[in-house]
């Protein structure tokens, strides 16, 4: 990194985190590291305690009902069979046998190609599939129906032990990844506990393993201090685990001690006042939440007391964003494709049952009813007792401080997202005034997610940027300095020029909210949006570049023409939507795009205000120009659902050259789009001028 940039990291990033990292990194050239991961802890482990109050089987199988018991143990026989839904996608097979098994880790992360993406490798190693294993042999164990699961667990554990020495090859290279392993071999551990095929040999190489597993984690915990983030909470929730089921360890007091530390910290440092997790990510969010009801559910003598209101307004801030009708959330900031506890039957993407767990545990709840997304509170939501945290009946108000809540607008079946982010933490997405639009349960106007953090050009990272978030970008440029493959510097700060709406509004009421972000402030430009929901599921959006500094100061003269190094400052609105049948009617004004979705046609006109000339249209699919002239880049027309899957999208890119002072007003306008959103099918009617 050069000098020049990493100056900048320590004064943005703050020098507790950079400090961490260059202790780290002082640690890892001198070889301690590589000393303290020689060979795993040496002592004898002792038994495996049971740490978890499993369900009743009987209220687990009425819980689910003979349909979700069939989905349960249909994903179970394909897991025994080698199969598994990686990151909540297609079935793939099971591989416990990496490359570079024999090096130690580090030189093994060392060797790894740049290109090479380690979550391929690190996923069906979390073990994650253990927790569906572990509910299909509770739901079924009548007889011997369930054995086939217990039996197939050992299996691979037995593969994994074989092909993975300890502190040997890529899948000890991250100390979350041997967490994660860490607490599904626990649950592993007390679910199996009486099928004959946990022997007690089995058994003692278990408990054996755990404690591989939990003395690897303190060498490299200075690496997780400087991201804190999901690594630190994963780490220390890890060590918690070994530290409560194996108590006779010699070192089990003190693994329990650092992880009840570390994880109470992380906590109170990694959640905002208003309950916005450090990450700024819906999938980290409930990694964050899934993690915190594992400890409360665990552990009886955690500090978690000390973090219950972060924990509630967490609670509060993701519920605010997940759709009614699909337990679907906006794809928003980095997505990963985590789902380290899945106990629940319902698809990845379904936000409920995490919620329900934790709205239940933190907030005393059930805001969803019930429904088959109740199994993981039968599972995790230990918490409704708040005996434990010292509760009292007083609740935590919302925090309505203008620039942190959620700004979502909710109309009679439709409702939006408007991101408007003060970054106190690094962002991990330039996403400033993206916009979400849901529509009966389908996400509408959507965000890319993530696809891949390691692939080759151009997919690495790609879906990061601002070009494919629903927002405008300036001449093809970043709201932020992109410095690496994760770190974004000089953050873009949003301002709300309205107040988040209250949460207890009618169904449908006039609302309206707006704000800007100062991530061109370079340019003399400020991006400011304003979103109308004002009869219902009709919705405007009108996008404003406004000059600043010199540039609004000095009474340009209208119609004058901006010039940046001589050329044009172009703008690009972008809208990501769901792949469905399209047509194009074009007029004078600008063009109306209709969708025909599985619920009806919904209508998007483009256009822009009197005075400013009409924006040329471009509509990509999957990389490929399909409507308009130009070039297009290859990593448009895509949204990625879960980590490592892709599939076409619509992008529809309206682009402007900018017009200074067309409006009078102070700053003066150098661009504008307006976009009207119409779900009632109105003006589908006559479509005599279109293209498809």
């Amino acid at each position: 990194m050069p000098v020049f940039t990493a100056l900048k990291a320590l004064q943005q990033l703050g020098p507790r985190q950079v400090g961490w990292y260059a202790w780290y990194q002082f640690l890892l050239r001198l070889g301690i590291i590589r000393r303290m991961t020689g060979r795993g802890a040496q002592e004898m482990a002792g038994a495996i305690h049971p740490i978890l109050k499993l369900p009743d089987a009987a209220a687990l199988r009425a819980l689910l009902g003979p349909q979700g018991r069939s989905v349960l143990l249909f994903e179970a026989d394909q897991i025994a069979q080698g199969r598994v839904r990686l990151f909540g996608g297609e079935p793939a097979a099971i591989n416990l046998t990496p490359p570079g098994v024999r090096q130690h880790w580090i030189q093994a992360e060392r060797a790894a190609s740049s290109n090479a993406d380690l979550k391929d490798t690190w996923e069906p190693a979390r073990f994650g599939w253990a927790f569906t294993l572990g509910r299909a042999y509770l739901a079924a164990n009548e007889g011997c129906a369930g054995e086939s699961y217990a039996e197939a667990f050992w299996r691979f554990a037995e593969i994994f032990w074989q092909a993975n020495p300890v502190n040997a090859g890529p899948n000890w290279a991250s100390a979350q990844e041997v967490a994660l392993r860490l607490m599904a071999f626990t649950f592993a551990a007390q679910v199996f506990a009486s099928s004959p095929h946990s022997t007690a040999a089995r058994l003692s190489r278990l408990a054996q393993s755990i404690a591989e597993h939990a003395a690897r984690i303190p060498p490299t915990l200075a690496y997780a201090l400087a991201q804190n983030n999901n690594h630190l909470l994963s780490e220390a929730a890890g060590l918690i685990t070994a530290g409560l089921a194996l108590r006779e360890h010699p070192q089990a007091a003190g693994w329990l001690a650092l992880g009840r530390r570390r994880f109470a910290w992380a906590l109170q440092h990694q959640i905002d006042p208003d309950g916005v997790y450090c990450q700024h990510s819906a999938n980290y969010h409930r990694l964050m939440l899934q993690l915190a009801l594992w400890v409360q559910a665990i552990d009886a003598g955690s500090e978690m007391q000390k973090t219950l209101a972060s924990l509630q307004m967490a609670t509060r801030w993701l519920l605010a964003l997940v759709d009614p009708l699909s337990g679907g959330a906006p794809n928003l900031g980095p997505n990963d494709g985590a789902y380290i506890f899945p106990l629940t039957v319902c698809p990845f993407n379904d936000y409920r049952p995490a919620l329900q767990a934790a709205a239940q545990s933190f907030l005393g709840a059930s805001p969803f009813g019930s429904g088959p997304w109740d199994e993981m509170a039968l599972w995790l939501g230990r918490g409704s007792d708040f005996s434990r945290f010292g509760r009292t009946d007083k609740m935590t108000k919302a925090v309505t401080t203008m620039g942190f809540s959620p700004m979502v607008l909710r109309s009679a079946q439709s409702w939006a997202y408007l991101r408007a982010a003060r970054f106190t933490s690094r962002p991990g997405h330039a996403d400033q005034l993206h916009l979400d639009l849901w529509w009966r349960g389908l996400n509408v106007a959507q965000d890319a997610g993530t696809y891949r953090y390691s692939a080759p050009s151009p997919w690495e990272n790609a879906l990061a940027g601002v070009q494919v978030h629903n927002t405008v970008s300036v001449n093809g440029q970043d709201q932020m300095t992109r410095a690496g493959k994760f770190l974004w510097l000089d953050w873009a700060q949003a301002s709300l020029r309205t107040a988040p709406p209250p949460a207890d509004l009618p169904a449908f009421a006039s609302l309206t909210a707006a704000a800007s972000h100062n991530g061109y402030r370079r340019l003399g430009l400020i991006h400011q949006r304003t979103v109308t929901v004002d009869a219902p599921d009709h919705w405007l959006v009108q996008d404003d570049l406004l000059a600043t500094g010199h540039a609004a100061r000095r009474g340009l003269k209208p119609g004058a023409r901006r010039i940046r190094n001589g050329r044009k400052d172009v703008y690009r609105l972008h809208w990501l939507l769901p792949d469905w049948p399209w047509e194009v009617n074009a007029s004078q004004a600008g063009f109306a795009l209709c969708l025909s979705s599985p619920e009806g046609w919904i209508m998007l006109n483009i256009s822009a205000p009197p005075g400013f000339p009409r924006p040329a249209l471009h509509l990509i699919r999957a990389g490929a120009l399909v409507y308009g002239e130009g070039q297009v880049l290859p990593i448009q027309g895509w949204t990625s659902p879960t980590y490592g899957h892709k599939i076409p999208a619509l992008a529809l890119v309206a682009e402007m050259n900018a017009v200074e002072a067309v409006v009078q007003g102070t700053p003066p306008r150098l661009a504008s789009f307006v976009s009207e959103w119409d779900f009632s099918g109105a003006g589908l009617l006559d479509r005599g001028n279109h293209d498809a």
